[in-house]
């Protein structure tokens, strides 16, 4: 059964710390100009909720995805580093891996977005709130602490640098929104977008419904037709008069019609 209730004004987007979502939301205002695209900023905690009770239609968040009662299609993966002081030790490597960090004390904030089965390194007794109190605790020498490349760029200092580490989880960004059997008409639009399709290519109702109309412009009616045949027939020129034959040798008038003159 088609939903007959008028599409929304406006796209709410939900997003999280560390996702930067500048060049979807240009590519949307270009595709999309008379339909608003909202931000709404959340912590990772927030963004399943918001997508529950309305706040956000669509949401760019890190998976997994907290219930079945939620779409996802992942987007890319980010960088895993470990963040450390500019002075240690770990500063003047290219790239680190787990069992260097083995005798590290390694922060593992509550709000921590990497799926881990067990953290590298020691343990730190309590763990931070957050990664913004875990990023104070690693400028303070207490420990280390590894996030996704974004997040360390979000949580810059100066005293601060970072380094990959590979062999450890990585983060998965995704788009997520209410499970439908249908994605809503402005959810398809954006779906599109991080999916890289052309205007042409967009697969949303929106976008058929303009290929529609598109269509129907430019297939001239019976009616056009024979105006146009009309408007042909009027506007042709009349034929040209044939030209008088000139005289030639014994006619009576030579050149331009004149007598000749006599001998």
């Amino acid at each position: 059964m088609t939903d007959s209730s008028p599409a929304p004004t406006t796209f709410r987007l939900a997003y999280v710390p560390g996702v930067t979502p500048s060049k979807w939301v240009r590519i949307w205002g270009q595709r999309l100009p008379d339909v608003p695209l909202t931000l709404v900023q959340v912590t990772p905690g927030e963004s399943f909720g918001a997508l529950r009770d309305g706040t956000a239609d669509a949401a760019l968040l890190r998976l997994p995805v907290d219930g079945e009662d939620l779409s996802a299609i992942p987007l890319y993966e980010e960088t895993s580093v470990v963040v450390v002081p500019k002075d240690h030790l770990f500063a003047a490597a290219e790239e680190l891996t787990p069992e260097d960090l083995a005798e590290e004390l390694v922060l593992h904030p509550l709000d921590d977005t990497l799926d881990w089965e067990a953290p590298p390194g020691r343990p730190a007794f309590q763990r931070p709130e957050t990664t913004a109190d875990a990023i104070e605790l690693v400028a303070a020498g207490v420990g280390v602490l590894v996030v996704p490349q974004s997040l360390a760029r979000l949580h810059h200092r100066k005293d601060l640098t970072y380094r990959t580490v590979t062999g450890v989880p990585q983060s998965r960004v995704a788009l997520s929104w209410p499970r439908a059997e249908e994605a809503p008409d402005l959810v398809e639009e954006f779906i599109g977008i991080v999916r890289g399709r052309t205007v042409n290519s967009t697969r949303g109702r929106r976008a058929e419904a303009q290929k529609g109309q598109k269509t129907a412009k430019a297939a001239p009616t019976p009616a056009k037709k024979a105006a146009g045949a009309a408007r042909k027939t009027a506007g042709a020129k009349p034929a040209r008069p044939a030209k008088p034959a000139r005289g030639k040798g014994g006619g009576a008038a030579g050149r331009g019609g004149k007598p000749r003159r006599g001998r």
